[in-house]
C-alpha cells in the first residue's frame, strides 16, 4: 500500500462506485451478475450457461454488457438496467469512517459509473453517503457508452468542467483507469482478490491500494501537515 501519498494538488475527486466504495466481498455485484444472466438468458432464449458466456464476452469487448447488447440485438437499455439493478443494497451498511474522510477531502466530488443513477443512489444511501457527491455521472448521462471508452470521459469532462491535471480518480478497474491516466488525472486502483492478477505492472495505475478509507486518510493527514 502506498502511504502518505503526494494529494496536495488535488482538488477534484472521482469515485467509481462498484467494489470501489464498497467491499468487492460484499454481497452486492453478485446480485447484478445474476439477474444481468437471467436477463439475457430470456431475452435470447437460451440457457444460463450460454447466458453468461454471452455476458462476459460482451463485457470484455464492449465494456459493459449492456453495450454488447444494444450493439448485438434490439434491446431496451432503460428495461435493462431497471432489470438489473432490482436488488437488495441492505447488504451494505453505513461506512461512517469513509463518509468522514470523503466529507474532509476539498473540492468537487464526483461519481462515475458505467451503472444506473438508480443503483448508485440505493448503493450510497446503505453506505450513509447519499449527501457526499456533488453529482452521479451514470450510463445513462453517459449516453451509454461505458467506460473505458474515452468518449465515456469526454462527455463526463464536458458535463462538470474540471481540470484532469487536478484530479484523481479510483476505481477497481485497470483498464477504465488508462483513459484517466490520458487524460491526465493521478489513478488509484483499488484492488481485490478478483482484480488482483490484473493490477501489475500497468504503469497508468498511479497507486494501487487495498483500503479506501485508510489511503484517503493518509493522503488528507499528509496533506493538512504540508
Amino acid at each position: 500500500m502506498t502511504s502518505s501519498p503526494d494529494l496536495s494538488h488535488v482538488d477534484t475527486w472521482v469515485f467509481d462506485l462498484d467494489n470501489t466504495l464498497y467491499p468487492a466481498s460484499a454481497n452486492l455485484f453478485p446480485q447484478i451478475d445474476l439477474r444481468m444472466k437471467t436477463f439475457i438468458a430470456e431475452l435470447l432464449g437460451v440457457g444460463l450457461d450460454e447466458a453468461f458466456k454471452i455476458q462476459k464476452a460482451y463485457y470484455h469487448e464492449h465494456g459493459t454488457t449492456l453495450r454488447g447488447l444494444m450493439i448485438n440485438h434490439t434491446l431496451d437499455p432503460d428495461a435493462f438496467l431497471e432489470y438489473v439493478h432490482d436488488i437488495d443494497h441492505t447488504v451494505l451498511t453505513p461506512d461512517p469512517a469513509l463518509r468522514q474522510v470523503i466529507e474532509s477531502l476539498p473540492g468537487r466530488k464526483l461519481i462515475h459509473t458505467n451503472g444506473s443513477e438508480r443503483h448508485a443512489d440505493g448503493v450510497l444511501e446503505a453506505l450513509g453517503l447519499q449527501d457526499c457527491f456533488e453529482a452521479i455521472f451514470d450510463i445513462r448521462a453517459g449516453n451509454y457508452i461505458p467506460k473505458p471508452d474515452p468518449n465515456s470521459y469526454a462527455r463526463f469532462l464536458a458535463s462538470h468542467s474540471f481540470e484532469p491535471n487536478s484530479a484523481i480518480m479510483f476505481e477497481d478497474s485497470v483498464k477504465n483507469l488508462k483513459p484517466a491516466a490520458d487524460l491526465g488525472m493521478v489513478t488509484v486502483l483499488v484492488q481485490h482478490e478478483t482484480n488482483a492478477a490484473a493490477a501489475d505492472p500497468d504503469i497508468h495505475c498511479h497507486h494501487v491500494i487495498e483500503d479506501l478509507t485508510e489511503w484517503l486518510q493518509q493522503g488528507v493527514y499528509a496533506r493538512n501537515s504540508a
